[in-house]
């Protein structure tokens, strides 16, 4: 009897590798009305930015600074949302931190 007989019967074949989506991204979390309105909101958010930094001379410029910091963090906020939840991310976070963040 040859030892490789042996062996062979009882070992599984290999399992072949999950195969995996470009830049892991997936819709899968994010689907229905949700996925456009995130994009829009990062659109809109982006476009209060650029609007923000036309403005070449203001005599109070406070609430414009304000105005600045509030939709720049609504951009990359917007931004990170939609990458964590279309991407991998969410399962390697898991679902209890992700929503805690």
């Amino acid at each position: 009897m040859e030892n490789g007989a042996v062996y062979n019967e009882t070992t599984e074949p290999e399992a072949k590798a999950p195969r995996r989506r470009p830049f892991g991204c997936t819709l899968q979390h994010l689907w229905g009305w949700r996925l456009p309105a995130k994009v829009l909101q990062a659109i809109f958010s982006f476009v209060a930015v650029v609007c923000e930094e036309i403005v070449e001379d203001c005599s109070y410029c406070n609430g414009l600074y304000f105005f600045e910091f509030i939709s720049c963090s609504a951009f990359l906020l917007s931004l990170l949302i939609l990458c964590v939840y279309c991407t991998d991310m969410y399962e390697s976070l898991g679902k209890e931190k992700v929503q805690k963040l």
